[in-house]
């Protein structure tokens, strides 16, 4: 096997994922770069989220190959795929907190899972990762019942950067927030990418964040990347329905202002 190369965080190649007679990707290659914030777009159940769980091992694949920080990624049983978890953090659609745990014992999942901590400790680092996020120590001592969507949010991206990781993967993660709350979201990730240098492999549909968030924008249509590059990129694009989706009714936002 190739080594990776060390500007590359990810990289998957010919990679095919089907259920049943259905291919969602079909022979799929893409780089992520190490440092910078990729935005995925696609069509409703054109298979965006099936790429990342793919990536990160809970979706087997038929075949093709991934590679994760230098490592390749088998599925969610194989040694080497567990312990190349522990170099990156998930924030999944809704938050997926555990609802029988506090704030705080969901953001410590990963560290009991991975480390070896003292209970004092993990308090420590829990309580600096929820203000990382912008949340009160206060805030750990509730229930994912009694928190607003964008402090749900926030307390997910909290766990997900538990261990310091190299890659942050964000699936839709500004869904079901409001545009302020959305906005406010999305400076916080681009904040805290600048200031902790991590990779960011970000699945989303939202115009806004893929304009004012990513460095980079990835369009899988046809179970392929069909276009990447950055916004200006994606505008001159060609594959109809990149087209439609950066050129349609709610795209005058990426557009110059006509004086």
């Amino acid at each position: 096997m190739n080594e990776l190369q060390p500007d590359i965080a990810i990289r998957v190649r010919d990679l095919v994922v089907a259920f049943g007679k259905h291919t969602v990707l079909d022979h799929l290659s893409l780089d992520v770069r190490r440092g910078e914030i990729l935005g995925l777009v696609g069509a409703s159940g054109g298979g965006k989220s099936v790429l990342m769980r793919t990536i990160i091992g809970l979706i087997p694949k038929q075949s093709g190959t991934v590679d994760v920080m230098g490592s390749q990624i088998h599925g969610a049983d194989d040694r080497q795929t567990q312990e190349s978890a522990a170099r990156w953090g998930i924030l999944f659609q809704q938050g997926a907190l555990f609802s029988s745990l506090t704030v705080r014992q969901n953001i410590q999942v990963p560290m009991r899972e991975h480390l070896s901590m003292s209970q004092e400790l993990m308090d420590e680092v829990a309580n600096a990762k929820l203000e990382m996020v912008g949340l009160k120590a206060t805030d750990g001592d509730r229930y994912p019942s009694q928190l607003s969507g964008g402090m749900t949010k926030r307390a997910a991206l909290a766990r997900a950067l538990a261990l310091d990781p190299a890659i942050v993967f964000l699936d839709e993660p500004t869904s079901g927030l409001d545009p302020i709350s959305a906005g406010d979201f999305d400076a916080l990730i681009k904040t805290l990418q600048k200031t902790l240098t991590f990779t960011v492999f970000m699945v989303t549909h939202d115009l806004a964040s893929l304009h004012t968030v990513c460095d980079r924008i990835a369009a899988l249509a046809d179970g392929k990347i069909v276009s990447i590059g950055t916004m200006d990129t994606l505008l001159e694009a060609t594959h109809p329905w990149v087209r439609a989706y950066f050129h349609g009714a709610r795209s005058e936002m990426l557009q110059p202002r006509k004086n």
